[in-house]
């Protein structure tokens, strides 16, 4: 039996078994190392010289943390939550239902969009700006599950699209870094131009998937009962949000609470709001010139700690802070790296895809549309599609070489397989970050009005649009 798929295997029934995903890969790698015919010496070895490989994903995931909560001690992600808040009650106040329910979802979008490269919070935004609005969504009867997923789609559609902020980890670093790295013993070379182009087809596919949860699936009214809600800020995201308190409210009477919510924001004088922007810029100019994102974060972090947003004496406790936000992501990246060592070293890869290749024959179509499929379960286990790409380019590169795939067809296909499964997933930020806001009053079920909507609505217009575009480019 190929120990490839033997680990592989062993590595998706540890990650149903809800074992650590830390745990499961080394596991995993050690199964599959040992299976191979590798001493147990050999595979930690191995599995310990595939670490560096993850060591810079995970430092810029560390040091984009850093930032992002070295911005949020600013209140620049407050306010903006408040004025959208605001510009919401404005508009709630003139009972035009239709326009509101519109501009609400839109607003979801654009903050979701921003967290991830203009504001590069990540989900940190979600529980200072969802809650206050659920009394809306509440009388505008609107279905959760279709904010749910036009957050989703704001979440990784834009990281697996755009360059900037996390975009720049996923496409540029993980992406392209690992199809490089691999496919120097095939003759593959991707450039940096070339991951927006090979992901575009697919992000339609998601936008695809939002218009029919928004405008077919979950249209009709859904009736919530009112409960009271606590508010939160960006950094107090262990703060408990639930409450059993019942409220009873019209339109227009959350429309002048909305309004007075979006008073309640701390004093931000102008010169911390003017660093807070120049932070901003330098570093997304920083990273853009260099390619760094950990060289943007730090010079973003480094212009908010010398303007004194904090002090000066608690910029280390800031930073290490920061850090442990996406600890575990680093942790991921870093154990899925090793894991891929393993199943380098273990030769059998090569017999893998000749064993592919000799059942499907010369079937291209049929190939595309196998090694998205295996991708959707790979990442559901893993819970990351930042996490997977290492898992599946080792093996999909030398696959995607052999059955002749362009290098955007190549990067359609892994960075595809990679999200599939990342917006469906119980265990991915994508779907953790949503429900956090929309559930905090007791009534959006994680797996049955975030998890499972999701799933539908991404992952089948991704295996449809994903497979096209492996076809056509």
């Amino acid at each position: 039996m190929n120990a490839v798929v033997i680990a592989i295997a062993v590595m998706f029934i540890l990650s149903l078994a809800r074992v650590s995903v830390v745990l499961t890969l080394v596991i995993s790698a050690v199964v599959g190392g040992l299976v191979a015919g590798l001493s147990l010496s050999d595979t930690v070895q191995a599995f310990n010289a595939g670490l560096g490989d993850g060591a810079e994903v995970a430092l810029a995931y560390a040091v984009l943390g850093a930032f992002a909560l070295a911005l949020s001690k600013s209140g620049l992600p407050d306010l903006l939550a408040h004025k959208l808040i605001g510009l919401l009650g404005m508009e709630a106040s003139k009972s035009r239902e239709k326009k509101v329910k519109f501009l609400l979802l839109v607003i979801l979008l654009i903050a979701a969009i921003f967290s991830q490269n203009l504001i590069p919070v990540h989900i940190a935004f979600i529980p200072v700006l969802v809650p206050p609005l659920l009394k809306v969504m509440n009388h505008l009867k609107l279905d959760r599950r279709a904010a749910a997923c036009v957050l989703t789609l704001g979440l990784v559609g834009t990281y697996i699209f755009l360059p900037v902020g996390f975009g720049a980890i996923f496409l540029e670093q993980i992406l392209m870094g690992n199809i490089n790295k691999i496919g120097t013993q095939y003759g593959l070379h991707v450039d940096r131009w070339m991951m927006p182009m090979g992901m575009a087809i697919p992000v339609v596919g998601m936008v695809v998937g939002t218009l029919v949860a928004v405008f077919i699936s979950y249209r009709k009214p859904r009736h919530y009962q009112d409960r009271a809600v606590a508010r939160v800020t960006s950094i107090d995201l262990d703060k408990p949000l639930r409450s059993d308190e019942h409220v009873t409210h019209n339109l227009r009477e959350d429309a002048e609470e909305l309004k007075h919510e979006a008073e309640q924001v701390p004093y931000i004088s102008k010169k911390t709001m003017l660093m807070a922007v120049i932070a901003i810029a330098l570093t997304l100019v920083a990273q853009l010139y260099s390619g760094s994102m950990i060289l943007g974060g730090l010079v973003g972090f480094a212009v908010l700690s010398t303007a004194g947003i904090f002090k000066w004496q608690d910029a280390d406790d800031v930073f290490v802070q920061g850090m442990r936000m996406m600890a575990l992501v680093g942790f991921i990246m870093i154990s899925a790296a090793g894991f891929a060592s393993v199943m380098t070293h273990t030769g059998d890869i090569g017999h893998l895809v000749n064993g592919v290749v000799h059942i499907i024959g010369d079937n291209r179509a049929l190939a595309a549309f196998l090694m998205l499929f295996i991708g959707l379960f790979v990442t559901i286990g893993i819970g990351s599609s930042f996490s997977s790409v290492p898992v599946l380019a080792v093996i999909y590169v030398p696959l995607c070489v052999q059955f002749g795939f362009s290098p955007l067809a190549t990067i359609a296909l892994i960075g595809t397989a990679a999200a599939l499964g990342d917006a469906g997933s119980p265990a991915s930020d994508s779907t953790l970050g949503p429900t956090a806001g929309l559930g905090v009053d007791g009534q959006h079920d994680h797996i049955w009005d975030t998890v499972i909507p999701t799933f539908v609505h991404f992952n089948i217009p991704l295996l449809i649009f994903g497979w096209i575009a492996a076809m056509v480019l």
